[in-house]
């Protein structure tokens, strides 16, 4: 992903030289295929260069239009061919990305917005009314950060130069720690308080005096699509899947695939296949990776793996994990890890993936990311049975939910009532599945209940159907996974095509039956996908394992982390009990059987703190206001030094 960056002096003091030399150095790393910047006194701004597509070579940012509005972009344009005859201007195939969406945003404005459909981030300077427009896709693939002081706004598609050249002492966000800690925090927080994330399918206008924030586009409660069989619903699916594929085929160079052996991945792997084989795609080979860890006695992705394989004639890139089981620890990706996803240790996978990537020459995987969450990957019966519910089809209602307690062997009353949960109020001492893990402070909990569960909501009864309601809050979460694990790397592009807005946009409109039926997860998907994936693939039961590796390097790293929960920054700041953290740790170590995400959360909260309190390049007050510098100990080895 290329690099998006500016500064805009409200005061109209000018930017100095020492400034943009400044951003440049801390933007290089992100931008290795050349950057330009536009600097006009108290305007800075600047792109830096992470090419994956053929039109990508071409484009010139920062983009000038005729009116002196000045845009920069970093995307994809999934239909330019679409926009281009709107125009009426040439031919797509012979222009870039970003003059497509440049001269589109000079004729419609900020209407343009829900037209631009792909992954993307965009930022227009306009100096006639002095203002700065930020928007980003729908889901929020491309990341965007922004900043507003008194005397300056700045704007960046990575956290590290507002961070570090905010000239003033930043607060920790005790919400996003809280949303780590459990799931991950709303798309719209950073780590810091006077640091934000525009949200996904969101425009952000910065003026001299005010900050506009307004939605551009939503799943259309009111469109629906209904047909006479099965057959129409499946071609109709195949179609949009196809096409969410051949969009993220656009590249430069090879594509790497992840290939888990898992319906959603070999899905991407087989489409592509049929799809490059058919010459309907500009790229002409796809390689796979897949993650392998013979030592977890649950985890059989092999078989499935060979059996797609052999389906492809070539084997894929295989990579042992078993051999890095490690904690979360020192990887920080910059001089600076301005977020907990970015201390992630370098890992031996890590360093086979690079080298697996630079070997074939290509610069964008491609993630089965989505497939569960759009496509029923969980099988539930409470989406389909609140709508009968809601919809007054008692009669259908009884009929399903007897299909429904069969297919799960439960009495019927316990379906009734797992249906009728979610319209429920929620909170803490509430009939909900949440419960924080039990290291945390009570105060913390009290204060952000809704983080540490996930940003939970009630089904309302009246207005759009439940099912509706759910997929909104599987987007959402969804929104969020992606704003804290996509970050930019210099290494490559991830795409999801499971995350494709026209994809969506169907499985909200059709019938939720045609999703999930009684004893058939992904029914639709399966069917739709009869002939292109292999049988085994297809028909296989739910993927599921237990990971033991992370809970026995809990043993390894006894001692060290013996010491770390001894002292921990995050006890410090009233997130964590310590005594109770350690408690933990000890019965991990004695073999018990404990969740190892809220664990190991934990510590990646606990590792990125030790980092920033290390760093001096950035000043964190919650830092000034509890500790001493260097009084706290670090155990040597588990944070890297800077």
């Amino acid at each position: 992903m290329s690099v998006l960056f500016g500064r805009w002096n409200v005061d109209g003091q000018a930017v100095t030289q020492e400034y943009e030399e400044t951003v440049a150095k801390l933007l290089t790393p992100y931008g290795p295929d050349g950057a330009a910047a536009y600097a006009e006194g108290p305007i800075l701004i600047r792109y830096h260069a992470f090419d994956t597509t053929r039109p990508s070579h071409s484009e010139d940012q920062p983009h000038t239009l005729p009116s002196g509005v000045i845009l920069t972009w970093d995307g994809r344009l999934d239909n330019r061919e679409e926009l281009t005859r709107r125009l009426g201007n040439g031919r797509a195939v012979a222009r870039s990305d970003i003059s497509i969406v440049a001269e589109t945003y000079e004729r419609y404005g900020l209407a343009c917005l829900p037209d631009l459909i792909g992954d993307w981030a965009l930022s227009v300077w306009n100096p006639f009314d002095r203002s700065v427009l930020l928007a980003r896709d729908f889901v929020g693939t491309r990341p965007l950060f922004y900043s507003r002081r008194a005397k300056c706004v700045a704007w960046s598609s990575v956290l590290d130069p507002l961070l570090t050249l905010s000239g003033d002492s930043l607060k920790l966000d005790e919400e996003y720690l809280a949303g780590w800690l459990s799931s991950y925090p709303a798309a719209h927080l950073t780590p810091y308080v006077e640091i934000y994330s525009v949200p996904p399918a969101s425009y952000v206008l910065l003026q001299e005096k005010t900050t506009i924030v307004r939605e551009y586009w939503r799943l259309n409660p009111s469109k629906k699509i209904r047909y006479t069989s099965d057959q129409e619903y499946e071609e109709h699916f195949r179609s949009v899947l196809t096409e969410s594929v051949r969009r993220r085929l656009c590249s430069a160079g090879p594509i790497l695939a992840e290939l888990s052996g898992g319906m959603d991945s070999s899905s991407i792997v087989c489409v592509a296949d049929r799809l490059i084989a058919a010459g309907a795609s500009n790229a002409r080979r796809l390689h796979t990776v897949s993650y392998f860890d013979d030592t977890e006695t649950t985890w059989d992705e092999r078989p499935y793996v060979t059996r797609l394989e052999e389906q492809r004639g070539c084997a894929g890139a295989h990579i042992d994990v078993g051999r890095d089981q490690t904690l979360p620890g020192e990887y920080p990706r910059s001089p600076l890890s301005a977020s907990p996803r970015s201390t992630v240790r370098l890992t031996a996978a890590f360093t086979k993936l690079t080298a697996r990537l630079a070997a074939a020459g290509s610069r964008v995987i491609l993630s089965g990311i989505g497939g569960d969450e759009v496509l029923g990957g969980v099988i539930t019966p409470i989406p389909e049975l609140a709508d009968l519910l809601t919809g007054g089809h008692f009669l259908r209602l009884a009929k399903q939910g007897f299909a429904w307690a069969l297919a799960q062997k439960k009495p019927l009353h316990h379906v009734l009532r797992d249906t009728l949960r979610p319209f429920l109020p929620f909170g803490p001492g509430s009939d909900t599945p949440y419960q924080p893990a039990p290291w945390l402070e009570s105060a913390f909990v009290k204060r952000h209940y809704q983080a540490l569960g996930g940003y939970p909501s009630r089904l309302k009864v009246l207005g759009v159907s439940p099912s509706f309601q759910a997929n909104v809050q599987a987007l959402d979460a969804l929104r969020r996974q992606i704003g804290c694990t996509n970050s930019p790397n210099a290494f490559y592009e991830k795409r999801f095509p499971y995350l494709d807005r026209d994809l969506w946009e169907l499985v909200s409109a059709i019938p939720r039956e045609q999703l999930v039926r009684p004893g058939e997860r992904r029914s639709l998907m399966r069917r739709a996908l009869n002939g292109i994936v292999p049988d085994e693939i297809r028909n296989r039961k739910r993927k599921a394992f237990v990971a033991r590796g992370p809970m026995a390097a809990l043993s390894i790293d006894w001692a060290a982390l013996n010491q770390l929960s001894e002292h921990m920054l995050s006890s410090s700041l009233g997130v964590v009990n310590s005594c109770a953290f350690q408690n933990v740790l000890a019965r991990a170590r004695a073999g018990m059987e404990l969740s190892a995400i809220p664990i190991l959360r934990t510590l990646e909260i606990e590792y990125w703190l030790r980092h920033l309190h290390e760093q001096t390049v950035c000043r964190i007050s919650d830092f000034e206001r509890w500790l001493r510098p260097n009084k706290y100990p670090v155990p040597v080895g588990l944070v890297s030094e800077s």
